[in-house]
């Protein structure tokens, strides 16, 4: 049987269908003010893309900020917790620490061999280092986020960015432009800012490998680059780490309903 999970974001909104632990189909949207809306177009969505009447579908779990939106759920699961069992399935059981960065917040998260959270730590005081950062970043520089990864690998010498707040990075961003930074050093100083500041948070988490790197940024493989090189560690990326939480989400249904998970895939 299928399970579905929607992880409804602040930046964004991922939903997934998964059979027997494997992610059968995903897909994502903006969010909006109308998120519950967004999350029903993407279910019918899904159930045409897999030819499915609704009634094949044995459980619907939501998470993130906005889990409490999407009427059609019939369970709502912690997203640390969700992360946390998406990742261990996703990893073969071999992830010990998650690094994700969200819209609005940036979590690091240890878990055991059985994928349960033994603590972690997170920074949702300012959206800096986040998707939010991001989004304000392409704004303010006029880039396409999906070139930021390659103009931050041709940067010379990335540029000091201080702020640990959006607000005054902002403002550092418009400082370093007017006075002739070359564009590629100012993102390639995005990425190292947050790769800083995901290290300052790490020094209080004895974090153990196999480390994985999800959320959206995680696509980004300039960003990747830079915090391999923070943290000197080598941090593994799943092939979809935009989905690991809607997908954890799906898989707490199928593990409650005792469904027996016969594949590791989140591909």
């Amino acid at each position: 049987m299928i399970t579905v999970g929607i992880d409804i974001g602040s930046a964004a909104i991922k939903l997934v269908f998964v059979e027997n632990g494997a992610m059968v189909w995903s897909q994502t949207q903006p969010s909006t003010a109308f998120s519950a809306g967004v999350g029903e177009k993407l279910f019918k969505e899904g159930l045409a893309a897999l030819s499915l009447p609704e009634q094949n579908i044995a459980g619907i779990a939501t998470t993130g900020y906005g889990k409490s939106l999407f009427g059609l759920s019939g369970k709502k699961v912690n997203e640390i917790t969700a992360n946390a069992l998406g990742a261990h399935i996703a990893g073969g059981g071999k992830a010990r620490t998650i690094i994700n960065i969200g819209g609005q917040d940036i979590k690091i998260i240890k878990i055991d061999g059985s994928g349960k959270v033994i603590d972690f730590k997170m920074n949702d005081k300012c959206a800096a280092g986040t998707g939010r950062f991001f989004e304000m970043s392409e704004r303010i520089l006029d880039i396409p986020l999906n070139e930021f990864s390659s103009r931050s690998m041709r940067s010379a010498a990335p540029a000091v960015i201080n702020s640990t707040c959006a607000v005054f990075a902002e403002t550092e961003l418009v400082s370093l432009l007017s006075s002739g930074t070359d564009i590629n050093d100012v993102i390639a100083g995005i990425h190292l800012s947050i790769a800083n500041r995901i290290g300052t948070m790490s020094a209080a988490l004895n974090m153990e490998d196999e480390i994985y790197f999800d959320g959206g940024p995680a696509l980004n493989e300039g960003l990747h680059q830079f915090l391999m090189d923070e943290l000197e560690r080598e941090i593994k990326v799943f092939p979809k780490p935009q989905f690991t939480v809607a997908y954890g989400a799906a898989l707490q249904i199928a593990l409650e309903k005792g469904f027996k998970i016969t594949e590791f895939s989140a591909n």
